[in-house]
């Protein structure tokens, strides 16, 4: 779409992008309990056939199919700002990957047109897509209220591992405004996904506007998961 543009080194970047995501999987896979990929340009609006809102491929979703070669089951977990909208289009047919995304409702918002709660999967995959859409400026206590229900899926698939796609611009401040998560909001975040199960995961970087408590939202979120 309009908002992923191509350039000379666009190919380049973003497969250097995937293989971030690759290297992690690969990471658990090894034995590793976690790892964090910083992936730049990020994945989680690429589509099957479409590069979408600066993604160009889905390093989620490669992530999520590289540990299926071990995991009978696979989760992805997305608490960017806006849906995952690309994973949900890549499985919405299959049942051995879980999409669960918390985002802030698409109603004149992006991807406007994907993260609704009736959009549930299709055929084999009926049932295994969970979108949590939250009105605008939804603080820490609504997102935490969501997070929990969407932890309880997860559990009840019992996926072998999970993939977290990490936005950071729910934050507050972040240029965008769409959602009003703390940087506590988001070592909340951290704490209660690495207590849900403790399974083996894959931190994938997706959104995250510049602004002033950009790193201090990374390290709330990875020293509270790393903590707990």
């Amino acid at each position: 779409d309009a908002s992923a543009p191509v350039g000379a080194r666009t190919f380049e970047s973003a497969c250097w992008s995937a293989s971030s995501a690759v290297a992690a999987a690969e990471r658990v896979l090894a034995g590793d309990h976690a790892a964090y990929a910083l992936s730049r340009p990020p994945g989680h609006h690429a589509r099957q056939d479409a590069a979408a809102g600066f993604c160009y491929f889905n390093n989620t979703a490669i992530a999520a199919v590289r540990l299926r070669t071990k995991f009978a089951r696979v989760a992805i977990l997305d608490v960017d700002l806006h849906h995952g909208n690309g994973a949900q289009d890549i499985f919405y047919g299959r049942d051995d990957v879980l999409t669960v995304s918390i985002h802030a409702d698409p109603i004149r918002f992006y991807p406007f047109f994907w993260g609704a709660e009736n959009e549930r999967g299709r055929g084999a995959g009926e049932g295994f897509n969970i979108n949590f859409p939250l009105p605008r400026g939804s603080n820490d206590d609504a997102f935490l209220a969501a997070l929990d229900r969407a932890l309880a899926h997860i559990d009840a698939y019992n996926p072998g591992a999970l993939v977290i796609a990490l936005g950071l611009d729910a934050y507050e401040g972040d240029p965008f405004g769409g959602l009003g998560v703390s940087t506590g909001g988001f070592r909340r975040i951290g704490a209660a996904i690495a207590g849900a199960g403790r399974r083996p995961t894959v931190i994938v970087q997706e959104g995250g506007y510049l602004c002033d408590a950009l790193g201090d939202n990374l390290a709330a979120f990875l020293s509270a998961f790393s903590e707990s």
